[in-house]
């Protein structure tokens, strides 16, 4: 097989962990990957050369800590500031080639279908957008140029959620009758690292989404009506006009015409001491028993004077080792390097396109999601009114 060239859109937390004291997801993933000497070039594009100044230097020092080699070229080289210099970096790589999009959620969308067009294998972050509209023309953008194309729902490969998935359809606590989710993060995500867009989305959008897609993923009932509140306050104060809090209600139906609900409630107001980055919880109630996935309560509690009380997650995105022999493991890396290594094969010809509808959050899997998200959207602007979600648009 050619080399496979990589472009990554975007620069920030999630790429190298700009503003934080990690290296984020991406691009350990991407180290832990090309040590297996899979050859390509990759190009990382951001916005400014300020913005992929401060990721070439993170990601410098995790190329040291990991002692991986990586040749990576950063956009925009000649100008301080070209939001638009990824059009010209995605229309003049090499294929075949596959593109990650890690940028606000308003711009998926744009991004994504640029890439596609341009016959790109392409990664999204989650949401893949906001709209069913944009879903739509992205799906077709994607099956016109037979590209693969998924969704980053990372918590698809998370094993607490893998037997979530087996418990209910293996019927083992029988019909779910409802699920209880709770999510949320700490003040500095919305008043800090996304404050420059925070308020082009919202905490349903940025979090709730990917409890949506589990319960899909687990059950796969189709969504037929969702309602949801939210309320504003901390945030207000601080002058951004966006919700602290989203709680979401969602009615399901089984393949078998059985109902359940799902009670999704979220906010990024916890306070900066709490003792992870993430509080999650999910609990299912059904006719033969229950479900119960504490996500924060790992098993690990670490107690130090500079840090205090922490809780950390080893299964989603965890360095191991010392600096200068660090590698990473977790369900945050495997969703990553599982889509490029779906890439490589769908490259050698041993699998095709169509073969990872079913088996990968794809862009079609995602019109799901997608559709409860469009439905939350409508009923916050509409005081809580329930929003019927129709056949027609899945």
């Amino acid at each position: 097989m050619k080399p496979l060239n990589i472009v990554i859109i975007g620069a920030g937390m999630y790429v190298s962990g700009r503003g934080t004291d990690g290296y984020g997801t991406v691009m350990p993933a991407i180290g832990e990957w090309k040590r297996n000497n899979i050859s390509g070039d990759i190009q990382i594009v951001g916005t400014s050369r300020e913005s992929v100044g401060i990721a070439r230097n993170k990601i410098d020092e995790l190329k040291r800590n990991m002692r991986v080699e990586i040749a990576i070229r950063y956009f925009p080289e000649d100008e301080d500031y070209n939001p638009r210099c990824f059009r010209e970096v995605i229309s003049k790589i090499s294929k075949p080639a596959a593109c990650i999009v890690c940028v606000p959620d308003n711009l998926h969308g744009e991004i994504a279908y640029f890439a596609a067009e341009n016959g790109l294998h392409t990664l999204v972050v989650k949401p893949l957008a906001p709209t069913l509209e944009e879903v739509r023309a992205l799906i077709e953008v994607q099956e016109k140029n037979k590209v693969y194309c998924a969704v980053e729902f990372h918590k698809r490969f998370d094993h607490a959620n893998l037997k979530l998935r087996d418990t209910i359809l293996g019927g083992v606590i029988g019909d779910p009758l409802y699920f209880l989710v709770e999510y949320s993060q700490r003040k500095n995500v919305p008043s800090e690292r996304f404050k420059k867009w925070v308020e082009t989305t919202n905490v349903f959008q940025y979090l709730g989404i990917h409890y949506v897609d589990i319960i899909y993923f687990a059950t796969k009932a189709v969504p037929k009506r969702a309602m949801a509140t939210g309320q504003k306050g901390w945030l207000a104060s601080k002058g951004t006009d966006i919700y602290d809090s989203v709680q979401g209600v969602i009615e399901w139906e089984m393949s078998s015409g059985k109902k359940f609900s799902s009670h999704i409630l979220t906010n990024w107001i916890d306070p900066e001491n709490t003792s992870a980055m993430s509080d999650q919880k999910i609990k299912v109630i059904g006719t033969k028993g229950r479900f119960e996935s504490d996500q924060k309560k790992r098993g690990i509690t670490i107690i130090t004077d500079e840090k205090g009380i922490e809780e950390p997650n080893p299964y989603f995105c965890s360095a191991y080792g010392q600096k200068g022999d660090i590698s990473y493991r977790g369900y945050g890396i495997e969703s990553i390097c599982r889509f490029l290594d779906d890439v490589v094969q769908i490259e050698k010809g041993t699998v095709r396109v169509e073969d990872m509808e079913g088996k990968r959050p794809t862009f079609k899997e995602s019109f799901v999601s997608t559709a409860v998200l469009e439905a939350i959207n409508t009923s916050l602007e509409n005081a809580g009114t329930w929003i019927t979600i129709d056949k027609y648009k899945l």
